[in-house]
C-alpha cells in the first residue's frame, strides 16, 4: 500500500488538538498543566489519566498505557496507523499525500473508492429530498409518521425516498456526466442483470453509515408491489454486509458512554428505540448477528441487551445472538417487553410496533424489563419439554461459550438448580459430550485447565482450577501474599489444594512476620506435603507460566470473587422458590441478590 508523505504526515500531526481528539472519548478536567479523566483503558475511580495537550501525549499512571493521540485512537477504535492517520486528517481537514512507488492501482483504487463516497452522500441527500419535499415521497412519508416517527427523527436518521420509475436514476446521474457507465455499474445502486434499472425504487430508503458517519450502503423497505420487503446495498469496496450495523454512526457515543448496546432487528426497531431515548441502539443488516459484528461492539462495550421479536424466530435468534457475544466476551441480557405487557389482550411484536401504538415514554419503559441471558436460555431449554437430560444438553453450547471458568461453574449450579438435578451430574454430563461437539464454536469442548501458559500454548497442569494457580503464583512469589490475605481469606477458598498453600503461607508469614519481595518460593516448598502439587509449583516457576504476578493476583482474586458471590447469588435464588418464603424474608433476600448483581458487574468491569 502506498504510504503518506513525511510532509503530509507531519502536517496532520502539527493540526490535531489532542483534547478534542480524547474529549471525544472522555471527559477531562484540567489540572494544574494537564488534563486528567478516567482512564479508558481499565476500571477506575479516581482519575489517573492525563492529556499533554502541547505535547499530544497521553499516560495513565494507572495502567501505565501511554503514546501519541494516533496510537489513542488505534487503540480505542482498532485502527491501523493509516486508518488512523486518514481519520485525523479527515477530522482536522488536511489533505494527505501518498508518496510515489506505491503498489501498482493504489491511487486508481482509493480513487474509485472516494468517488463512491461521494455518490453515496450525494444520493443520501437526493433520496432525503424526494421524501420531504416531492410529492412522490407523499405515500412514504405518511407510512413513516404513521409509524409513530417524529419529524426530527427523520432528519436525524437521514430518511429518504426511491422514486417507483426504474429508470429515473439512471437519466439523473447521466445527465451530470460525472460519472461513467463502467463505474454505475458497480456503484451497487443498478441491477446487475439491467444496468440502468435502478436497484431501490419505490422503497422508503435508510441510509447506513460507518462509525465515522460516511455512508457506505443503503437499505430499502418496498412500499407496494411485489418483490422482497427489504432489500440491502450488495457488498462492495466501502461494504460488507456481515461486518456493518445499522445506526452505528448514531449510536456510537452513547455506546461509549454507557458501555452497553442495545441490539434490535431491524431499521424501524432501531429508529423506534432512539425515539424512545435509547439512543445506543443497533441492528445487523438483515442477517444473523455475527462475529465480527460482535468483535466491532466489543472495541466500545461490555454488555449487549439484546431487543428482539417476541415470535419463535426472534426467540431462536436471541439465543444464537447470546451465544454470539459470550464467544466474543460480550455480557448479555434480554429485553422481555412480552413480561412487560403480560396480561394485554395482544402482546407487542416489536420496539416498532411498542413505538407506534403506545409511544415513546411507554417503549422506553418497557425496556427496563430485562432477564440475564443465563435464566433465559434456560427458559428456552425447559420448553423443549424433553427429558431432562435432552434439555440440559441444549445449555452446553451456552457453557461452551463462557470465557470464564467462573462463570461456567456458577452457570453449572444454576442449572442444576432450575431442572432439580445435581451440578456433579450436569458437569459430567458437559465433560463426557464434549467431543460431540465442534470445536471453536456454539458446543465448543471446555476448557479442561485454567491458568498460565507455558509460553508454547500448553498448560502447566491438566486440572488447575483459579484459586490453586493463583495460591501456586504467590507461592512462588510470597512477597505477594500480604496483598491476598487482605483481600481473600481462607473461609473463601474451595480447594483443598489451594487451602494447604495457604495454611503454609499464612504459618511463615506469621514467623517472620512479613515476607520480602522477591525471596522465592524454595524455602516454603519442603512444607508441601503432596508431591505432585511440588512438581506442580516448580514446574510453574521454571517455566515462567507464573510471570507478571502482580497481574496475576488481581486478576485471580477478582475470579474467586466472582466465583463467591455468584454461589451467593445462586443459594438466594435457591430460597426465593421456596412458596412457603414470608414477603419480608424475601424483600431482604431481594434486596441482598441486587447488591450481589451490582457487585458482579463491578467486577466484570474490573476483569
Amino acid at each position: 500500500m502506498a504510504r503518506f508523505t513525511e510532509a503530509s504526515k507531519q502536517a496532520v500531526l502539527d493540526k490535531i488538538d489532542a483534547l478534542a481528539v480524547v474529549e471525544d472519548y472522555l471527559r477531562l478536567e484540567k489540572k494544574g498543566g494537564r488534563y486528567w479523566g478516567l482512564c479508558p483503558f481499565h476500571h477506575e475511580k479516581t482519575p489517573s489519566f492525563t492529556v499533554d495537550p502541547d505535547r499530544k501525549f497521553y499516560y495513565c499512571f494507572g495502567c501505565h498505557k501511554g503514546g501519541s493521540v494516533v496510537s489513542f485512537i488505534m487503540e480505542m477504535d482498532k485502527l491501523s496507523f493509516p486508518e488512523a492517520m486518514e481519520t485525523l486528517a479527515k477530522r482536522f481537514g488536511v489533505p494527505l499525500a501518498y508518496e510515489s512507488g506505491g503498489l501498482p492501482g493504489d491511487s486508481q483504487a482509493k480513487e474509485r473508492t472516494e468517488a463512491l463516497e461521494d455518490l453515496y452522500q450525494r444520493m443520501t441527500g437526493t433520496f432525503h429530498h424526494f421524501l420531504m419535499k416531492k410529492a412522490g415521497g407523499g405515500a412514504a412519508k405518511r407510512y413513516i409518521m404513521d409509524r409513530g416517527v417524529a419529524e426530527e427523527t427523520i432528519e436525524r436518521f437521514r430518511l429518504g425516498y426511491a422514486p417507483a420509475d426504474r429508470f429515473w436514476l439512471y437519466g439523473f446521474l447521466s445527465q451530470k456526466g460525472a460519472f461513467s457507465d463502467d463505474f454505475l455499474s458497480a456503484s451497487g445502486l443498478f441491477a446487475k442483470r439491467y444496468p440502468k434499472s435502478a436497484f431501490f425504487y419505490n422503497r422508503l430508503m435508510f441510509p447506513i453509515g460507518d462509525k465515522s458517519g460516511r455512508i457506505i450502503a443503503f437499505g430499502g423497505r418496498l412500499l407496494s408491489g411485489e418483490g422482497p420487503k427489504y432489500l440491502n446495498s450488495p457488498d462492495s469496496e466501502l461494504f460488507k454486509k456481515g461486518r456493518a450495523l445499522f445506526a452505528l454512526d448514531l449510536a456510537l457515543p452513547a455506546i461509549r458512554a454507557a458501555k452497553a448496546v442495545y441490539l434490535a432487528e431491524g431499521y424501524m426497531d432501531v429508529i423506534a428505540l432512539h425515539q424512545g431515548g435509547i439512543a445506543n441502539a443497533v441492528a445487523p443488516l438483515g442477517t444473523a448477528f455475527t462475529d465480527d459484528q460482535a468483535k466491532l461492539l466489543r472495541r466500545w462495550a461490555d454488555k449487549v441487551y439484546l431487543t428482539l421479536d417476541n415470535d419463535e424466530a426472534g426467540r431462536e435468534a436471541a439465543f444464537k445472538a447470546i451465544l454470539r457475544c459470550r464467544q466474543n466476551g460480550l455480557e448479555c441480557a434480554v429485553v422481555d417487553t412480552a413480561g412487560f405487557f403480560k396480561g394485554q389482550d395482544q402482546i407487542p411484536k416489536d420496539p416498532a410496533e411498542i413505538l407506534q401504538k403506545f409511544g415513546p415514554e411507554v417503549l422506553k419503559k418497557s425496556l427496563e424489563c430485562c432477564i440475564l441471558d443465563l435464566e433465559y436460555v434456560i427458559s428456552r431449554g425447559k420448553a423443549l419439554k424433553e427429558e431432562k437430560s435432552r434439555s440440559v444438553a441444549f445449555l452446553f453450547p451456552y457453557l461452551d461459550a463462557l470465557d470464564s471458568e467462573v462463570s461456567r461453574d456458577a452457570s453449572i449450579g444454576a442449572i442444576a438448580d432450575a431442572f432439580g438435578v445435581d451440578a456433579g451430574a450436569v458437569r459430567d454430563d458437559y465433560r463426557g459430550t464434549a467431543g460431540e461437539r465442534p470445536a471453536g464454536g456454539p458446543g465448543a469442548a471446555p476448557p479442561e485447565t485454567r491458568g498460565g501458559n507455558r509460553g508454547d500454548g500448553r498448560r502447566v497442569s491438566p486440572r488447575t482450577g483459579d484459586e490453586l494457580y493463583l495460591l501456586a503464583v504467590i507461592f512462588v512469589n510470597p512477597g505477594l501474599f500480604k496483598a491476598l490475605r487482605a483481600a481473600l481469606s481462607l473461609d473463601d477458598l474451595e480447594d483443598p489444594r489451594a487451602r494447604e498453600l495457604y495454611i503454609i503461607l499464612e504459618e511463615w508469614y506469621r514467623e517472620s512476620g512479613a515476607l520480602g519481595r522477591g525471596t522465592g518460593g524454595r524455602g516454603l516448598i519442603d512444607r508441601v506435603a503432596e508431591g505432585e502439587l511440588r512438581d506442580f509449583i516448580m514446574r510453574g516457576e521454571t517455566s515462567g507460566a507464573f510471570a507478571n504476578p502482580e497481574k496475576l493476583l488481581g486478576d485471580g482474586v477478582l475470579k474467586i470473587k466472582g466465583k463467591i458471590l455468584e454461589r451467593k447469588r445462586r443459594d438466594i435464588i435457591r430460597e426465593l422458590r421456596d412458596p412457603a418464603l414470608k414477603a419480608d424474608t424475601q424483600g431482604d433476600l431481594l434486596s441482598e441478590k441486587m447488591y450481589i448483581d451490582a457487585e458482579l458487574t463491578r467486577l466484570r468491569v474490573g476483569e
